[in-house]
């Protein structure tokens, strides 16, 4: 296995800059689309999308109303495409941070994954099922898409599979839905995951 370069803010910069962003597919997809319409009229839900890039989901739930999406992202490229295709979006909402440095308070009551675990250093995957759970509140929810398969170039993207990823999710999350999108984008039919997750009411002391 090839070493994972360093993944920081100049990585993901330069990605944006040379045009070299194969994950971003230019809307929301499907799955996400189809379960933020179900979620009933807006409200003060706190809505984090950790990873955002360019943001579609957080445009999508934006424009429907929802007044407390919050985006991280370590690529100011990233932020200020979203920013300029939505110039409502509130600029507090647009957080130039490490995920795994947000502070838990006040915490989230849902947790958007789109294409940010895959983009991980696999190393960091526990660290990043905790951090969900310190950044929700007692049942709030986890949801989203992770790819079911292994990929062929050194990622990122970086593969795995359903088995591995419950490893990492069972000691915070009680499992709602977990299996294969049924509406995932024609490329990637069959080889996403669909997840939704609740945070379990009480964590570990040292997870906290």
């Amino acid at each position: 296995m090839q070493p994972v370069p360093p993944l920081d803010t100049t990585y993901w910069q330069q990605r944006y800059e040379i045009g070299q962003t194969g994950w971003d597919t230019g809307a929301i997809t499907p799955p996400l689309r189809d379960y933020f319409n179900q979620l009933g009229l807006p409200d003060s839900r706190r809505i984090l999308i950790p990873g955002a890039g360019r943001g579609y989901e957080a445009e999508y739930l934006h424009r429907a109303g929802w007044p407390n999406v919050l985006v991280a992202d370590l690529a100011p490229a990233a932020l200020e495409a979203l920013q300029t295709r939505v110039p409502g979006f509130p600029a507090a909402h647009l957080l130039l941070a490490d995920f795994f440095a947000l502070a838990p308070t006040p915490p989230f009551d849902l947790i958007v994954e789109q294409t940010f675990f895959c983009a991980l250093d696999p190393t960091l995957r526990p660290a990043y099922a905790r951090q969900c759970a310190r950044l929700l509140r007692p049942g709030g929810t986890l949801m989203g898409l992770l790819f079911d398969t292994e990929f062929s170039q050194p990622g990122p993207p970086f593969g795995g599979s359903r088995a591995e990823y419950r490893a990492y999710f069972e000691p915070y999350f009680d499992f709602v839905h977990f299996d294969t999108a049924t509406n995932s984008l024609p490329p990637r039919q069959g080889r996403e995951l669909f997840i939704c997750l609740k945070r379990k009411a009480v964590l570990a002391q040292d997870d906290r």
